[in-house]
């Protein structure tokens, strides 16, 4: 359980990272930058465990390093930048 809430802090911080990084006008607001930042959190991580950029996760320790952080907001853009694409 403790990994699911770090996994949603983590994607809060990284969808206000990459709002942050990619501003614009979205309906939904920070609302739904946040959401998308989970999703994209979960995206970035499973890329970056594919590719072993990640090490496997550490049953004991559930705070997110640097390079969770990081691969959760390139996620976070990845899923924001498609989900502009698609709205517009």
């Amino acid at each position: 359980m403790e990994h699911f809430a770090g996994w949603i802090v983590l994607g809060l911080v990284a969808g206000a990272l990459a709002r942050w990084i990619l501003p614009g006008q979205e309906k939904g607001g920070w609302v739904s930058a946040l959401v998308l930042g989970i999703v994209g959190a979960l995206v970035g991580g499973w890329i970056a465990r594919k590719f072993g950029y990640l090490p496997p996760a550490d049953p004991g320790n559930w705070i997110p390093g640097l390079r969770s952080i990081g691969s959760a907001t390139v996620g976070s853009i990845i899923v924001l930048s498609i989900w502009k694409w698609f709205r517009a």
